[in-house]
């Protein structure tokens, strides 16, 4: 097969949310089936929250291998499916949906894609003390990944309920202790005073949205590790700002790429060439910039 001959037997896997204009993924799986010669095409699929039941009745009823979850349904999508795997309840938060024969299982990459991109880049979290912004499905997964390695976790949220939530569920599932405070400059000054990994799991610095930045530059210092999952632009503007004051920079094109192969796998049963979808990222994301 050549991965993209249009046939009836064609299995058809996507991306959903709201925005979805700026995503790489389907150059990225796309690739990938290309690779290994697999019949299967990858779509991106704009669902607004209030369609969001229907389009996952849309996966069930036109028989679709699969379903990459991400802004802004990773937590509300979670009702609507048939099953949740263990790791994702726990999380709190689906980013990959498996169609079997009609029934609907949710599933978590993005937490193993942020362990992933932590061990490729070195990083040793133990006894670190990190700050993640947000408290969304991404901020989940991000806590739960460093909280299986040791860290200790302060989350920053606009709605300072969301972020107690989130810590109250992230302690019951892991053990641990999380800090919860409502994101703005003074908690931002005083959490950072004493961080050394940063991560920002928010939307914020997104395209189209690009210039934004969820922290005041001058609070990055030389002996931050900074990490932002926003991968459109490849460098965002904390990420500038981080590099500027000296501090040690990751973008998310990495995390996207290890947490595809993860649901790549799910899909297709095949290994994922993980090279070939990073490249095919990048390249997508030089084209975006044209």
């Amino acid at each position: 097969m050549t991965g993209f001959e249009l046939n009836g037997r064609k299995l058809v896997c996507g991306v959903m949310g709201d925005p979805v204009e700026h995503s790489v993924s389907p150059a990225m799986h796309n690739a990938a089936f290309r690779k290994l010669g697999l019949n299967y095409v990858y779509l991106p699929f704009r669902v607004s929250r209030d369609r969001l039941a229907s389009a996952v009745e849309g996966i069930r009823a036109l028989h679709m291998a699969g379903m990459n979850i991400t802004i802004p349904h990773k937590v509300s999508i979670i009702p609507l499916l048939d099953e949740v795997d263990p790791l994702a309840q726990r999380i709190g938060a689906v980013n990959v949906v498996h169609n079997k024969d009609g029934r609907l299982t949710g599933g978590n990459t993005d937490a193993e894609g942020f362990l992933r991109l932590l061990k490729e880049q070195g990083i040793e979290t133990h006894s670190l003390h990190a700050v993640v912004l947000g408290a969304g499905g991404a901020s989940r997964a991000v806590c739960f990944a460093l909280a299986s390695l040791g860290s200790d976790i302060t989350i920053l949220n606009r709605t300072l309920q969301k972020a107690r939530d989130c810590a109250e569920d992230m302690a019951k599932y892991t053990g641990r202790t999380f800090a919860a405070l409502e994101l703005n400059p003074d908690n931002l000054t005083k959490s950072l005073a004493r961080a050394d990994l940063l991560v920002n799991a928010t939307s914020l610095g997104m395209a189209p949205h690009a210039g934004e930045s969820p922290v005041n530059g001058k609070l990055l210092e030389r002996r931050h590790i900074v990490v932002d999952i926003v991968y459109n632009p490849v460098v965002t503007r904390l990420l500038r700002d981080a590099e500027k004051a000296g501090a040690r920079i990751i973008g998310g094109l990495n995390m996207l790429a290890w947490q595809g192969a993860l649901s790549f796998e799910i899909w297709t049963g095949c290994r994922a060439p993980v090279d070939v979808m990073r490249r095919a990222a990048v390249q997508a994301m030089k084209r975006y910039a044209k």
